[in-house]
This record gives structure tokens, sequence and C-alpha cells, in this order.
């Protein structure tokens, strides 16, 4: 079912860093230093960016983004340095403490929403922890990256050509070759993450794959 305009997005998305809270909990301190779906990024790195992420206001992102020089990656390594404690655990306490913020940067509250859902899986796939989300979560966050260019952030060129079809929810986008899977792993591919072919199915399946893998 569609993500209703009136449902408040961060409800949702303080519910899905208190579940990855719970997930981490019982996470070996090893495990924090395997490689997460962040090209560059262990586990205990996409953690340190979303504590990062939860406590960055307008004001500090633009200072962050003025002091790396207008360089977004720049910005992001700079962010996980400054979040990543000197352990898991001192990660994790500080994750804690920020889980009901409501600071964002100059974005749309629905990018919050992504980022909890994308990073959640950046990490959970990787350990092969299986985690299930409202589909009218996902669905919002899919619209979103829908809608938003990837030089944004989102994913609108990747879908570019495809009839996406969420098998779960019902949701459809698009004109072209059909392309069905869950509403999670569509929103994974169109945001750039690896999603193998077998997790879709349609005409369009092979297609969007090697489209995804040409552009991601």
């Amino acid at each position: 079912m569609p993500f209703r305009r009136s449902a408040p997005v961060w409800p949702a998305v303080h519910s899905e860093r208190r579940a990855l809270i719970r997930d981490l909990e019982t996470l070996a301190p090893e495990l924090w230093a395997q490689p997460s779906l962040c090209p560059g990024w262990d586990i205990h790195d996409v953690v340190a960016h979303l504590v990062d992420s939860a406590k960055t206001t307008r004001l500090s992102f633009l200072r962050g983004l003025i002091a790396a020089k207008f360089d977004f990656d720049k910005q992001n390594a700079n962010g996980i340095a400054r979040a990543r404690g000197a352990t898991p655990e001192a990660t994790l306490a500080e994750f804690r403490r920020i889980r009901d913020e409501t600071k964002t940067p100059p974005a749309a509250p629905a990018t919050r929403l992504v980022e909890a859902i994308v990073h959640g899986e950046d990490i959970r796939r990787p350990l092969g922890i299986l985690h299930s989300y409202p589909g009218a979560s996902v669905d919002a966050a899919l619209r979103y990256q829908l809608k938003t260019g990837v030089s944004m952030g989102g994913g609108k060129e990747r879908a570019a050509g495809f009839r996406l079809q969420a098998s779960d929810t019902g949701l459809e986008h698009g004109s072209g070759p059909v392309v069905r899977g869950s509403s999670l792993v569509l929103l994974l591919a169109v945001s750039g993450r690896p999603v193998a072919e077998e997790e879709f199915s349609g005409a369009g399946a092979a297609m969007f794959v090697r489209k995804l893998n040409q552009t991601s």
C-alpha cells in the first residue's frame, strides 16, 4: 500500500534505527570490520555514518561541505572519522543515544527514511541478517528515489525505460519491459546497491540488471 502523505516520516525512521540497534547488539566485535555494501566502507563505517547523519543539521552540513571543499565523498569520510568510536561498543552507545533525533541536512525528510532502510541493508545483507520492513515505509523510500536524480542520491535514471512492479506492495512505476521484485529489492537496485538477477522476474529483468551493472 502507498505511504500516505499524512503518515509522518520520523516515527518510521526511529523505528528502523531501534531495529538496527537490536541487530547490532548481537554482533560479534570482529564482524564490525566486515565489508558493507557501500564500497570502501566496513560495517563500523556505515554505523558511524548513520550516527553522524543523525546529528547533522542544515547549518552543520553546509559548514562540513565547505570544509570538504564541496567534495561529498570527503565530507562523508570526515563525518565517519568524527563519529566512529574507538570501539564498536562506543559507536553503538552513541547510536543509541541519538536514535530519536530529528535533525536533518538540507534535504527532504524522506531522505532519512531512504538512509535508514538502505544503510540498514548495507549492514544486514553482508551479515546474512533478515529484517522485515513495513511495506509503507519501503514504498515511500522507493517513490522518493524514483523521482530523484542519481546526482542527488536518487535512482531516477537507473529505473528509466522499465516498468517496475513491486511484487509485495503493488507499487508500479514507469513504462517499458516489466521488472518485478520486492519493493525492498527495487529500492536497493535503484539506490545503486548490488542485487542478483535472481531477485527479479519479468521480461526486462536481465536487461535491467545489465543496466545497473553499467551505471552503478
